[in-house]
């Protein structure tokens, strides 16, 4: 059985936001496009935290090659 750390709701600008729930932490989350993408390396993802604007988080598009 698996367990829903995260529940969200994706936006009609192409974010998600909602809630992060762990056993110690209960976060408000959003998960949104980075648009400032500079570099290959750069992250395709931010996390924030909904009521402090801080960036908690980062996510990568990755396509496995078999």
């Amino acid at each position: 059985m698996a367990t829903t750390i995260a529940t969200l709701t994706q936006k009609t600008d192409g974010s998600l936001e909602g809630f992060f729930a762990t056993i110690w932490v209960n976060a408000p989350i959003a998960i949104v496009p980075n648009a400032s993408k500079s570099s290959e390396e750069a992250p395709d993802y931010r996390i924030i935290h909904r009521k402090t604007g801080f960036e908690i988080g980062a996510g990568w598009n990755r396509i496995a090659r078999l």
